[in-house]
């Protein structure tokens, strides 16, 4: 069986999951039908999450293990990969692909993940996406908005996280503890050679997406004159106009059921009246504020281990 010989780690909320679609309409790309396994994050196993999401971690882990025990036809499931055999088994359909990848966006926070990987794949290329911890945090917190998992405002989330640290993998961690670049990316230079890792930025994705996946082509060395289609964007929240009850219409399945119900003349009407445009919600200033003070530091750090003026991010 193949094995892959790339991946994208990270960071979570960077374009990743845009990259990993713009990489699979390649020829001669494969990339994992479940796009984040994170099977080389020993953090991502059931028993680190908290009690409350222990369970669901425990049917996730079985379901992707029947799935890939099987014909793997339909839709992929999406959970934890936790045997190497299974594993495997992701990149099966691989035939003469040169760029052989998955997309697991825990690998670049995670404290395992760069020494697993070069134990098992030395010669991986390395790809990385960094956006700025503060604008990272407030996506990741409008997507649990989004979703229904959260209704608390901005600076009552990231407290509750700041108290919630240390219990275990779920809504409230490791969010703020993902913006922590500067470590990250030294675990990977520390057990990758530099010409393996490539490292871009979120603003490449969004201001100059041509030239950004020649790149990405470039350094997975294989045909860089080819041009995706770099117009969809993927995973980006719907933002609701009224937090309380989107939480409560999604925990009871009836914001699904109702789009089943409606004609798709009147879809576009229910989607404006529930959620608001898409860019219209900001970081309020003292959010940014408070973020800025936050990843300060570590900002610093890593402007030195990347020889990189970050100083943007600190605007």
């Amino acid at each position: 069986m193949r094995e892959p010989n790339f991946f994208i780690v990270g960071a979570p909320k960077a374009g990743t999951t845009s990259l990993y679609h713009y990489l699979r309409q390649h020829p001669d790309i494969y990339m994992s039908p479940i796009k984040e396994p994170r099977f080389f994050s020993l953090e991502a196993r059931p028993m680190n999450f908290e009690p409350s999401h222990q369970m669901q971690a425990i049917r996730q882990v079985e379901e992707v293990h029947e799935y890939l025990q099987g014909p793997m036809v339909g839709k992929c499931p999406s959970g934890i990969v936790c045997e190497w055999p299974d594993y495997l088994r992701l990149f099966a359909a691989a035939t003469t692909e040169r760029a052989v990848g998955e997309a697991s966006a825990s690998y670049l926070w995670s404290k395992t993940a760069a020494s697993a990987i070069a134990s098992r794949i030395p010669c991986a290329r390395i790809l990385m996406v960094l956006r700025s911890p503060a604008e990272r945090a407030f996506s990741q917190y409008m997507n649990a908005v989004s979703d229904g998992h959260v209704s608390q405002s901005f600076q009552e989330y990231v407290r509750t996280c700041l108290r919630h640290s240390g219990k275990g993998m779920g809504i409230y961690e490791p969010f703020l503890e993902v913006g922590f670049y500067a470590d990250q990316v030294q675990r990977y230079l520390d057990h990758f050679p530099r010409e393996q890792i490539g490292i871009w930025y979120y603003e490449d994705i969004k201001t100059r997406p041509r030239e950004f996946m020649r790149e990405v082509f470039q350094f997975l060395e294989i045909d860089s004159a080819f041009v995706p289609d770099t117009s969809m964007r993927y995973l980006e929240p719907r933002i609701p106009r009224i937090a309380t009850p989107n939480k409560l219409l999604r925990r009871t399945r009836l914001l699904q059921i109702s789009r089943s119900l409606v004609p798709g003349a009147i879809k576009p009407l229910m989607q404006s009246a529930l959620y608001r445009p898409s860019g219209s919600v900001k970081m309020a200033p003292e959010d940014r504020a408070l973020m800025l003070d936050f990843y300060r530091n570590d900002i610093h750090r890593l402007e030195m281990i990347l020889s990189r003026d970050l100083s943007s991010w600190l605007a």
